[in-house]
């Protein structure tokens, strides 16, 4: 049913120039620099420093955050418990609509 189409690609016209070739270079090394011998050891920082009131922000921000997602999530499951409890009741009042006749 389908069959790949080969494409055709167009080939150059003219003079093409070949690749340029790359020459070696020579490589020189050279003497490494003298280390500083006046270099005082340096102290061990952490990256992130959490103080009393960073780490009670980031509790604070955590638990609304959690809030917010718990809140979210249970009217989304109170939103679809109220559209099952309507569509069994519509299921309900037809059948019985449907049985009278």
């Amino acid at each position: 049913m389908f069959r790949p189409k080969a494409s055709t690609m167009p080939q150059p016209t003219g003079l093409t120039t070949p690749p340029a070739v790359a020459e070696p270079t020579a490589v020189t090394p050279h003497a490494p620099a003298p280390a500083s011998t006046a270099a005082t050891p340096a102290r061990h920082r952490p990256a992130v420093q959490l103080t009393p009131g960073t780490v009670l922000a980031l509790v604070g921000g955590g638990t609304a955050f959690v809030l917010v997602v718990g809140a979210v999530l249970v009217s989304m499951l109170l939103a679809v418990a109220l559209t099952a409890a309507s569509v069994a009741v519509y299921a309900i009042t037809v059948r019985s609509v449907i049985a009278r006749h």
